[in-house]
């Protein structure tokens, strides 16, 4: 979804989204109560910051380790080109990897920087093994295992 570059937000759509990100479980009517506009209002306006692409979706944060997920490792990627073609490759075969999370690419030492979650070291050396290597134009990989989460999906300060 795209921000539209129409109306600037007001007082009352920054409410919203600083409310519902800190707390994505508010009924319309609450979220109403705590930005203190009707509840119709409060449904419209949540709706166009939808429609506009201001809030991207809601959703549950699971902690990982709940779910046989407690690795996470950082990769950083060099591709043997630094070519749009090579970029479009890479990037569309690894939207199809469920294990990465996050794949920016970066300035720097590496062309990519991915995010991955995995249940151990063993699970990410298989995935390292049949997946990482084998992308399209892979030339280099670095590992980095996180050894402790100090900061993760913050919310943003605005």
């Amino acid at each position: 979804m795209k921000v539209s570059s129409g109306p600037v937000l007001d007082r009352i759509d920054v409410k919203i989204m600083r409310a519902l990100q800190a707390d994505g479980r508010l009924t319309n009517a609450e979220l109403a109560n705590r930005v203190n506009v009707s509840a119709a209002t409060c449904h419209r306006r949540t709706q166009r910051l939808f429609d506009e692409g201001h809030i991207l979706g809601v959703r549950a944060e699971i902690a990982p380790a709940s779910v046989g997920l407690g690795a996470l490792v950082m990769v950083g990627v060099v591709l043997d080109r630094s070519t749009p073609e090579s970029f479009t490759e890479f990037e569309a075969a690894v939207l199809e990897i469920k294990e990465v999370l996050d794949c920016n690419l970066v300035a720097g030492d590496f062309d990519y920087l991915l995010k991955i979650r995995v249940r151990d070291i063993a699970d990410f050396n298989k995935l390292h093994g049949q997946l990482l290597i084998a992308l399209p134009g892979v030339r280099q990989t670095r590992t980095f295992f996180v050894m402790k989460e100090v900061k993760e999906s913050a919310r943003l300060s605005f």
